[in-house]
């Protein structure tokens, strides 16, 4: 439980910090015999910035809540 707690932390300090992260995707566009034409392209998926305070404070609350009193 304190792994779970600590990687929302960082995460959510992540999300914070740069607004999201960016993925590549591949697709073929056109194939003529052996010639094969493929794009790359980048995205961007953007978190919202309740997303990370939410996992900063969950990851929090489950830190307090799971020491042994």
């Amino acid at each position: 439980m304190k792994a779970l707690a600590v990687v929302l932390v960082v995460l959510g300090v992540l999300a914070i910090l740069y607004g999201g992260f960016w993925y590549t995707t591949e697709e073929t566009k056109a194939e003529f015999g052996p010639i094969k034409i493929d794009v790359k392209e980048r995205r961007r998926v953007n978190v919202p910035l309740w997303a990370g305070v939410g996992a900063i404070a969950v990851g929090t609350a489950l830190l307090l809540l799971g020491r042994p009193r």
